[in-house]
């Protein structure tokens, strides 16, 4: 098979590898799409994130979806044909965060396209036959990759307490703060206030449904003063989620979604006197037949999130176009000629 290969930071090749056989609990996926994320670009340009380095050949990638072209001895035969949508996770299924169902915060985790595992940027891949998905015909190739994201907007939706008469404020109007919007619109909330310091991005959230959206630098005075019951932090930036944290109305909720500084000075006396509740978010779990149903239903559209499509040749191009602020996401297409 064919795999985009990333060998050292800023250089990425073409290689053919062996397709990989299934192991007794895992299904062969032949992949369909796969959407670039921040943390692939972080790879690419950079060679690492935080303390995970890039330090022999990687296939990036990990947003991903497509069809079961084999199984392992463990699998039902039925599954061959299915269309699916991969949760990139492997747990050890003896953690204690995995008994306990926080699997994703599993010290033992292998995860697509996180050193040293191999992600999806590939024409095959292998996963448990139990983090392959089963989607409806209607969901497309893209959107079934895209689940992945969506996963993040509702394990971070879960965590603020998002329910029916919610306000909420989105700081970052990025492929993740959209999602965040529509995954806050489905769980209830009635009013969804997003903020960016790029016009293009604003405008991109009033289309998919925002109610209201601020300029962070020239609506500042006006942000701090919302009163929201939960921010969803997707820029990472530190101004943004210090004035994201004044929005908060008393005993509301902050969700750090956004990679951004490595420390933040944060303001304690607030965080206090409001009884204020900040936590971040580390991936998901138990997230994929809600992501599913959402798409399925027409509550959460991902398909409008793509703004552009490469085959495996040209990886690196795609990579850097997909930070441009008109992109949204930038999907790759193993099996497609570039």
């Amino acid at each position: 098979m064919r795999a985009s290969v990333l060998r050292r930071a800023g250089e990425i090749v073409v290689e053919s590898r062996p397709v990989p056989r299934p192991a007794a609990d895992e299904v062969l996926i032949r992949v369909g799409a796969v959407g670039i994320c921040g943390s692939d670009v972080h790879y690419f340009k950079e060679g690492r994130i935080g303390d995970f380095v890039v330090e022999s050949p990687l296939v990036l990638g990990h947003e991903a979806g497509g069809t079961i072209v084999a199984v392992g001895s463990g699998v039902a035969e039925s599954r061959l044909g299915e269309r699916v949508s991969i949760e990139p996770q492997r747990p050890s299924p003896t953690s204690r965060q995995t008994l306990a169902g926080a699997y994703n915060l599993c010290p033992h985790m292998e995860f697509y396209a996180t050193p040293p595992v191999d992600g999806a940027f590939a024409e095959y891949v292998t996963i448990q036959s139990h983090f392959a998905f089963r989607v409806p015909d209607t969901v497309s190739e893209d959107a079934a990759a895209l689940m992945e994201p969506l996963s993040v907007g509702i394990a971070a939706a879960r965590k603020a307490g998002i329910t029916a008469g919610s306000r909420v404020l989105v700081t970052g109007a990025g492929p993740i703060g959209i999602i965040a919007l529509q995954v806050a619109q489905a769980f209830g909330a009635t009013e969804v206030i997003v903020s960016d310091v790029d016009p293009a991005r604003r405008s991109q959230a009033l289309k998919f449904g925002a109610d209201r959206v601020l300029d962070a630098i020239a609506d500042d005075a006006e942000l701090r003063t919302l009163g929201v019951d939960a921010l969803l932090e997707c820029s990472g930036a530190t101004p943004a989620v210090l004035s994201g944290l004044e929005a908060l109305a008393p005993a509301g909720t902050a969700v750090l979604i956004g990679m951004g500084a490595d420390e933040i000075a944060f303001p304690v006396p607030l965080i206090q006197n409001r009884e204020l509740v900040v936590t971040g978010i580390f991936r998901y779990a138990n997230t994929w037949p809600t992501a599913i149903d959402l798409v399925s239903t027409g509550r959460v559209d991902l398909d409008s999130l793509v703004t552009g499509s490469y085959g495996l040749d040209d990886v690196e191009e795609a990579l850097r176009i997909s930070t441009a602020s008109t992109s949204l996401k930038t999907m790759i297409r193993p099996g497609s000629a570039s």
